[in-house]
C-alpha cells in the first residue's frame, strides 16, 4: 500500500509547483515514511483497526468523471443555495457549482484555482500546514503529500453578511478502487462571521478512501459556524482532521455528523490561543452493521477566560463499533477556564460496542470544568408508557432514538 502513495507522491512532485509548496509535500511524506501507518499499539488508535484501509489498494481518482445536476441535486440547499463548490472525486467541477458575485475580498474558491497566484502564495503559504501540522496524523501527513484540491475560505475583517458556503464533496460511481486527498483552508479575519457546511457524499457504494485536512484560522473577535456531514457508502473509508486556532473573543461552533463510511475518523482540534474565546464542539453519528465511527477530539486552553462546552452522542446497531476519545487541556496560564464535556451513547443491539474516553488535563487552580460519559440502551418505563397508549415496541422505540437524537438537530 505505501509504495502506492509513493508513487503517486513521485507524480505529484513532478508536477509544476511553488518552491514552498514542493517543501511542504516533501516534509508530509517524510513525516508519513517515518511514522507509517497507526497501530493498535498507538495510544490515540487503540480501538480503531485500520487494518481494512491498509490491505487495500487504491489508485488517484481521474478528473473527467461525468456527473449530472440532477444526481447531486438532493444533496443541495436549493433556493437557499449561496456559494457552493463541488468537488467530483476530489477534483473542482465548476459546471456543478455555484459561484454567485461576492463583496470585494472575499475569496470563496478552488485550491486550485488560486494556489500559483501572488494572492494565493499570500494567504496559503503563511497558513497552509500551520494549523494541521504534518505531526497530527500519519493520514493528515500523507494529506499534506498528496492532496489535490480543495477549497479556500477567506473573509476580511468586518465582513459579516456572507453567503452560507457550501463545500460539496462528491464520490461517484466511477469513485471504486480510488482515493481523494483534499485539503481545505478557512481563513475569518477580525470582527468577521461566515457558516461553511462541510458536505462528503457519496452516489456509490464501492470501496474508496477520502482523506480530508481542513485548517481554521479565527481572528480577534471572529465567528465561524462550521459543519461537517459525513455521508460516504458503507464500504468506504474516510479519515478527516479539522485544525482550528482561535484569536481574543473569537467564537468556533463546530458541529460533527457521521452516517456512513465502513470506517470513519474525525480528529478535531481547537487552540484557545487568544483570552475570552469559545469553543463548542458538538457531534452526532449513527452506526449500524459492521460500521466503525470514530471521534477524537482536543480542545487546548492556552489563555484566561475562555470557555469549551462539548456534546457528542452515538446510536449503534448491528455490530457496530463507535470511539470517542475527548481532551480537554488548560494549561498554568488559561485561569477562568470554563469547560464541559460529554459523551452519550445508545445501544440498540446486544454486539454493538463503544468505547469512550473523556478526559481532563488542568494545569490551574482557577478553572470550572466537567466531563462526563454514558452507555446505556433504552429504558422500559418510557416503552411500556408509550405501549399503554397503543404504541407498538417498534414504534416506540423509533420515537425514544429520536427523541435521543433530536437535541443534536435543534
Amino acid at each position: 500500500m505505501t509504495e502506492v502513495f509513493q508513487e503517486q507522491f513521485a507524480r505529484t512532485r513532478g508536477g509544476r509547483s511553488p518552491g514552498w509548496l514542493t517543501a511542504f509535500r516533501e516534509a508530509g511524506m517524510a513525516r508519513f515514511d517515518a511514522v507509517g501507518f497507526p497501530a493498535l499499539r498507538d495510544e490515540d488508535w487503540r480501538f480503531t483497526d485500520i487494518g481494512p484501509i491498509t490491505r487495500a489498494t487504491f489508485t488517484a481518482a481521474a478528473a473527467d468523471t461525468a456527473v449530472s445536476p440532477g444526481a447531486i441535486a438532493p444533496f443541495g440547499f436549493g433556493a437557499h443555495e449561496g456559494v457552493r463548490l463541488t468537488f467530483v472525486d476530489g477534483h473542482f467541477t465548476p459546471a456543478l457549482s455555484v459561484r454567485p458575485a461576492l463583496a470585494a475580498g472575499v475569496t470563496v474558491a478552488p485550491l486550485s484555482e488560486i494556489i500559483g497566484t501572488p494572492a494565493g502564495t499570500a494567504l496559503l503559504e503563511p497558513r497552509l500546514g500551520h494549523f494541521a501540522a504534518a505531526e497530527m496524523t500519519p493520514f493528515v501527513a500523507l494529506n499534506a503529500a498528496l492532496f489535490g484540491d480543495g477549497a479556500v475560505v477567506h473573509v476580511p475583517a468586518g465582513f459579516v453578511d456572507v453567503p452560507t458556503v457550501h463545500l460539496l464533496f462528491v464520490s461517484s460511481g466511477a469513485a471504486a478502487g480510488t482515493m481523494a486527498h483534499l485539503r481545505n483552508l478557512i481563513v475569518i479575519e477580525r470582527g468577521a462571521s461566515v457558516r461553511v457546511v462541510e458536505h462528503y457524499v457519496s452516489l456509490s457504494d464501492g470501496e474508496y478512501l477520502v482523506n480530508a485536512a481542513t485548517e481554521v484560522e479565527l481572528g480577534d473577535d471572529a465567528e465561524l459556524t462550521h459543519y461537517q456531514v459525513q455521508r460516504q457508502g458503507t464500504r468506504a473509508f474516510q479519515l478527516a482532521a479539522i485544525s482550528v486556532r482561535q484569536g481574543r473573543d473569537s467564537r468556533y461552533h463546530g458541529f460533527s455528523a457521521a452516517i456512513g463510511a465502513r470506517i470513519g475518523r474525525n480528529d478535531t482540534r481547537s487552540l484557545l490561543a487568544g483570552p475570552g474565546g469559545e469553543c463548542t464542539l458538538n457531534g452526532l453519528y449513527l452506526a449500524r452493521a459492521d460500521q466503525l465511527i470514530d471521534n477524537h477530539t482536543a480542545i487546548e486552553h492556552r489563555e484566561p477566560n475562555c470557555g469549551s462546552r462539548e456534546l457528542y452522542k452515538g446510536v449503534l446497531t448491528g455490530r457496530a463499533h463507535a470511539v470517542f476519545n475527548g481532551k480537554v487541556l488548560v494549561t498554568p496560564e488559561a485561569q477562568k477556564t470554563d469547560g464541559k464535556q460529554t459523551n452519550r451513547n445508545l445501544i440498540l443491539s446486544d454486539h454493538a460496542r463503544v468505547d469512550t474516553k473523556p478526559q481532563l488535563e488542568i494545569f490551574a487552580d482557577d478553572v470550572k470544568c466537567t466531563h462526563g460519559a454514558t452507555v446505556g440502551r433504552l429504558e422500559q418505563l418510557p416503552l411500556f408508557y408509550l405501549e399503554s397508549r397503543g404504541i407498538g415496541p417498534v414504534l416506540g422505540q423509533k420515537m425514544l432514538t429520536y427523541a435521543f437524537a433530536a437535541e443534536m438537530l435543534t
